[in-house]
């Protein structure tokens, strides 16, 4: 295992460094942190070096035009407002243009992102500048443009196929988190008409959503609990019923075996969005399930399905589970397909009864296989926006002024942005949300068998 090991660092080890260009590059190299691309065009790699010289020369250019004003307007955010002033020559009042405090975060996070994006390729030419040395001086062939270009179809290809994906992810990514995260230390909200004007706060939208201060704190726990509740409802009912659906099926005395899994994945084929309104409607006030209700004698009066905290939560669920137990279905069947005869063979010749056999065999293979994929789930359904939204819309009763007994914590900061234009709190809430997902997924995802045991289940 040593020296596996030593081998996997060896492939890392370059002398192409940073620290080696400085340390060890000559004039050229050392001069190409102040002219980018000279090391590379004094090795003969012209074109090469002077791409490099044209970035800094793009990146200064936009710093003088745009750049540095951007940076200068974040710590203040804009103080000009707009105003009303009435023009003689006209006889009409006309509005004179102030400043859009969204406009300069959004310019300020991005000259923030290009000018690291100029680091990364500055650090990139006087590595590359300081490998033309090298390999000068080892009296090794330094690649021209040409054979550059061609490396990227051959041992650079990584390089190429993930260029515009990470380009995408940086620009419809990145950016707007960067863009969400400064917003939740504003007073960007409709509170004070803060609305196109405003500015830094601090911490203060963290204290009252976290319950510290204003009305809105109190909101925050209980939809997180209701949240977490949810979650874990979600998806272990999902995953154990759905495993426990797999596993009679796929019992050798069940006959029909594919018609009975073609009933079960049936609504998976109809869209969820349809399904959910579907099942909405069947419940409502004076739904037809209601209705049978009433005609039946069973109650008097309408079930309050939507307008009853308690019920309306238990449906969720129950829903919940009628679209999801078919993908924990499937998936547990491909697993148990899959789980060597030898196995449950061994195990009934050792006088293993079924259920000693499930607990020893079945349930932890399946757990090794599937375990990543219930910290996916329970990840996933904490976010879970369709259901909540398309069945009960985070309703009923109220939950402070702004959320629903149903409403999830990505339901509530829609209401927050959409609906009451509390944008400073949504963000807050999308921070959270996002710390409460790492947590619990890096936690969990580390103590499963995938992570921790892999060479010993094999």
């Amino acid at each position: 295992m040593a020296e596996i090991k030593k081998k996997k660092a060896s492939m890392f080890d370059t002398p192409y460094t940073l620290k080696n260009a400085f340390a060890k590059g000559d004039i050229f190299v050392r001069l190409s942190c102040v002219i980018m691309g000279l090391g590379n065009m004094v090795r003969k790699q012209v074109i090469k070096g002077l791409l490099y010289f044209l970035i800094e020369v793009a990146y200064i250019w936009f710093m003088v035009q745009k750049g540095v004003h951007n940076l200068a307007m974040l710590p203040s955010l804009g103080t000009v407002e707009q105003n009303k002033v009435w023009d003689e020559d006209q006889g009409i009042f006309v509005y004179t243009a102030g400043d859009n405090s969204v406009l300069i975060l959004l310019a300020g996070i991005a000259t923030l992102l290009i000018t690291f994006l100029f680091a990364c390729i500055w650090i990139d030419q006087m590595k590359s500048g300081y490998k033309a040395l090298y390999l000068t001086r080892a009296g090794k062939h330094v690649n021209n443009f040409i054979e550059d270009i061609k490396s990227l179809a051959n041992e650079n290809i990584h390089k190429f196929l993930m260029f515009f994906p990470m380009l995408g992810i940086i620009f419809f990514t990145i950016l707007p988190l960067l863009f969400m995260i400064p917003m939740a230390f504003t007073n960007y909200s409709k509170i004070g008409k803060h609305l196109v004007l405003f500015d830094w706060v601090g911490l203060e939208n963290f204290k009252t959503t976290l319950g510290m201060g204003g009305k809105l704190g109190s909101t925050f726990w209980p939809v997180l609990g209701w949240t977490l509740v949810w979650a874990f409802f979600a998806t272990f009912l999902n995953f154990f019923l759905g495993m426990l659906l797999a596993m009679v099926i796929n019992r050798k005395d069940t006959k029909g075996k594919s018609v009975w899994r073609f009933i079960f994945v049936l609504s998976i084929a109809v869209p969820q969005f349809v399904s959910l309104l579907l099942m909405r409607t069947m419940f409502s006030q004076n739904g037809p399930i209601n209705n049978m209700l009433i005609n039946a004698g069973i109650v008097s009066k309408a079930v309050p399905f939507w307008t009853n905290a308690g019920w309306a939560r238990f449906m969720v669920i129950v829903i919940n589970c009628w679209i999801g137990i078919p993908y924990s279905m499937l998936q547990v069947t491909g697993i148990l397909q899959n789980i060597p005869s030898e196995l449950t063979e061994a195990a009934r010749i050792d006088g293993a009864n079924s259920v000693q056999t499930f607990f020893k065999i079945t349930l932890p293979y399946i757990m090794f296989i599937m375990g990543p994929y219930i910290i996916t789930q329970f990840t996933g359904n904490i976010n879970n926006f369709n259901v909540i939204y398309l069945l009960s819309g985070g309703n009923p009763t109220p939950v402070g002024s702004t959320a629903g007994k149903t409403d999830l914590l990505v339901t509530w900061l829609y209401k927050l942005t959409i609906d009451y234009q509390y944008y400073n709190l949504g963000a807050v809430i999308g921070i959270i949300t996002f710390i409460v997902l790492s947590i619990v997924a890096l936690a969990t995802y580390r103590n499963t068998a995938s992570y921790k045991d892999e060479e010993a289940f094999n």
